[in-house]
């Protein structure tokens, strides 16, 4: 018996974007870690919607609420901010660095006719949620064919 899965598409968009973000952090040599150069980071997105809404969850551990920026414009919500290093450690006494900082901006596509008042967003414990309303779908309307009086060739109405 075959299994119908759910076809996700942010998902695979996310993974996508993360994958290229990460190849030219390697290209570019900003994830190299020695924290000689400054890094940008991307950070995780789950994106889900509900019923009534598009859900985004941003992973934004450590950096405080006004610091973070949230725009819309053009039928995409931008996140962007900055997460500074706190710590100064000597190179003598680094085994790894591994948590990354810098700036970071990530963008995501939202529906078409989304009302920018109907954006919501809450900060709460290292997690930016943020909850758009999905627009008013357009309902299809039947068009009678035909539905009225027709001219002839002698220039008289007759009724369909």
């Amino acid at each position: 018996m075959a299994t119908l899965v759910r076809w996700e598409p942010f998902r695979e968009i996310a993974t996508l974007q993360n994958e290229m973000s990460r190849l030219m952090n390697t290209v570019t040599g900003l994830g190299n870690g020695n924290g000689a150069t400054p890094r940008t980071w991307v950070p995780a997105v789950d994106v889900w919607e509900t019923e009534s809404e598009l859900v985004c969850a941003f992973d934004l551990p450590g950096i405080p609420e006004d610091r973070i920026s949230l725009e819309y414009e053009d039928g995409a919500l931008t996140v962007s901010a900055e997460r500074e290093r706190t710590t100064e450690v000597s190179d003598e006494q680094l085994y790894r660095f591994e948590r990354r900082f810098g700036t970071f901006s990530r963008t995501i596509a939202l529906p078409q006719g989304v009302d920018e008042g109907q954006i919501k967003a809450d900060y709460r414990d290292g997690v930016l949620e943020v909850r758009v309303s999905k627009p008013e779908q357009s309902k299809p309307r039947r068009i009678q064919i035909g539905g009225g009086e027709r001219k002839t060739i002698e220039g008289t109405a007759t009724k369909a």
